[in-house]
């Protein structure tokens, strides 16, 4: 029993699958592995991201509506995918080995898009800062550059954070409490390098060239890479103890619809479940019932059948699930907001005066830095300060629930948008004040005007990015929590889709009839505060679904308990009963 104590107690094991020993492996030591990569990954995609919309208008000639259309489809693949890579690395071959694979297609990408802007053949030609009409190759190589990139994404986005909180012992009280910064801090890693590539790489983009733009990110995860791989002795991997989770999930609505005419027993025994024996044999959790979703307690109905029905566990992860979608829907249009970053705010501060002195000019989206400094700054506000403080008031351990946390997030989010619209309007106002009407001329209106709508962004993110990152992997099922977490990606992914019909059906719909189109080519003779205002209205009756949805959530509550040759964690759900309870 003593021999037993000194390995990890959640069921982890190194790579070849023997225990590991809790003092040698894990924690914050493993996690230093990993938090270089995340840094260097996020400056390439903010790197790419952030300036995206420049190099489609000013080097392949894109118009507005196209460039903001393809700079939102492609970080929508990019968050999209992740959905794939984690499919891959609950059921079949684990978190590692999926990252592993992922961040090499993921390198690669970097490499041909380096390469896109690089090579003479594969880029348009550009003279005193007019740039030839691209080819069809180019364009097409562009394209496949970054679409490489956001496959490679796919494995990486879901399997490097949850992979980095694998090694914190779920069954260990003090390891337990080091879990709960553990994602604030991983996100801070991930602001770092997303503040070096809008404060540096934009300006090298814009000044010295494009191509040592790309590539400095390119080195940087390269040499990452080979750091995570140094740490490998010191990791902890979870085992995969789900088969097929796709086909456990499908089995649920099905079976339930099929005995949709029986009635549910008062006494939850007569429902179909294994023995305890069974999941402490197997290391799998039983899930208790709960009084959630009744309908889908039917497929656990014992019937006549020979075929055995849906056991409670099943059937309760089935419900989980559902719980996490109705959330993940109203998470929709905060994401929707946060699109605007990359895309028309960029857009609005070209049109704005950037300079500073006689001989500098701000790049426009090095604005986004300012997201990122003032999450740099709130961080660790929140983490040493916000949460001690209000975990005296309420008990909860992180301070506020997570609902709470994302509750708040979002209504900071409908203040920078509506702070977006207020700024618009005076830029319009300014714009009829000079008479101005050219699309190339500047608005005389210092681009630090739009500093409170990013930086009010950049708040809201830390209640909400980091918000919900930490409730899909802690209220997703055990056994697929690199699954759970693309409820947080695939949601930002389906944001920028969603923003990419949005303008679209907004340009066509007002530029009807020879109408002036809200988001046209010419921001100085268009109405970008009518967009931004419509998407505050639509924001606010969105806040009012998810105030109705979090009323409603059960939260996950684990019960953790001590047997013979470990820790065995059996899965229930409670309601969280802190002070103003979400």
């Amino acid at each position: 029993m003593e021999a037993a104590k000194v390995y990890t107690q959640d069921g982890t094991v190194d790579l070849q699958g023997r225990p590991v020993l809790a003092s040698r492996t894990g924690r914050w030591r493993a996690c230093s592995f990993l938090l270089g990569y995340e840094a260097f990954e996020r400056m390439a995609f903010y790197g790419i991201a952030s300036n995206l919309v420049n190099y489609l208008t000013t080097r392949l000639h894109e118009d507005t509506i196209s460039s903001v259309r393809n700079v939102n489809n492609w970080s929508g693949a990019v968050w999209i995918t992740p959905i794939a890579g984690a499919y891959i690395a609950d059921s079949y071959i684990g978190r590692f080995w999926t990252f592993t694979a992922s961040s090499l297609i993921y390198v690669l990408g970097m490499i041909l898009l380096t390469m896109a802007v690089t090579v003479k053949s594969l880029r348009p030609t550009c003279e005193n800062g007019v740039c030839n009409k691209a080819s069809s190759l180019q364009i097409s190589f562009f394209y496949i550059s970054l679409y490489t990139i956001a496959i490679g994404a796919g494995g990486t986005k879901p399997n490097i954070s949850t992979f980095g909180a694998d090694q914190f012992d779920s069954c260990s009280i003090e390891e337990k409490k080091q879990k709960v910064s553990f994602f604030n801090w991983w996100m801070f890693s991930s602001f770092l390098g997303a503040l070096f590539a809008t404060l540096g790489l934009v300006y090298i983009q814009e000044n010295l060239g494009w191509g040592l733009g790309y590539g400095i990110p390119t080195v940087g995860l390269l040499v990452s890479l080979i750091v995570f791989y140094i740490g490998t002795p010191f990791y902890r991997h979870k085992v995969i103890k789900s088969d097929n989770l796709a086909k456990d999930l499908v089995q649920v609505p099905i079976a339930a619809f099929k005995n949709r005419k029986l009635p549910c027993p008062d006494d939850i025994s007569e429902l179909y479940e294994l023995d305890s024996h069974y999941y402490k044999s197997t290391g799998k959790h039983q899930v208790h019932h709960t009084p959630t979703f009744r309908f889908l307690d039917k497929a656990a109905i014992k019937t006549s059948s020979r075929n055995l029905p849906c056991t409670v566990t099943k059937v309760e992860v089935a419900k989980r699930l559902l719980g996490l979608i109705f959330i993940w829907l109203v998470t929709l249009i905060p994401s929707t907001l946060w699109a605007q970053v990359n895309t028309l705010f960029v857009k609005q501060g070209t049109t704005l005066d950037r300079n500073i002195g006689s001989n500098f000019q701000i790049p426009a989206a090095s604005l986004g830095s300012f997201v990122t400094l003032s999450m740099l700054l709130s961080v660790p506000m929140y983490d040493q300060y916000f949460v001690p403080f209000m975990r005296k008031k309420t008990g909860n351990p992180r301070g506020i629930t997570l609902l709470q946390r994302l509750g708040i997030g979002f209504a900071i989010q409908i203040v920078a948008i509506a702070v977006a619209s207020a700024v618009e309007v005076k830029r319009m106002r300014v714009i009829k004040e000079f008479h101005i009407t050219s699309p190339k001329q500047v608005v005389p209106m210092n681009i630090f005007w739009l500093l409170p709508q990013y930086s009010l962004l950049g708040i809201g993110d830390v209640f909400n990015a980091i918000g919900l990152l930490e409730f899909f992997y802690d209220q997703s099922p055990e056994e697929m929590q690199s699954l759970g977490t693309t409820f947080f990606t695939s949601g930002i992914g389906l944001g920028n889709f969603l923003n990419s019909f949005l303008v679209t059906m907004i340009d066509k719909i007002t530029s009807q009839g020879g109408g002036k189109s809200w988001i046209g080519d010419n921001l100085n003779d268009s109405r970008l505060d009518y967009y931004y205002g419509f998407l505050m209205v639509i924001s606010i009756v969105n806040m009012g679904l998810f105030l109705w949805a979090a009323s409603k959530y059960v939260y996950k509550s684990d019960e953790t308990k001590e047997v013979s040759g470990g820790c065995v964690q059996m899965e229930t759900k409670a309601i969280d009963t802190s002070p103003l309870s979400i």
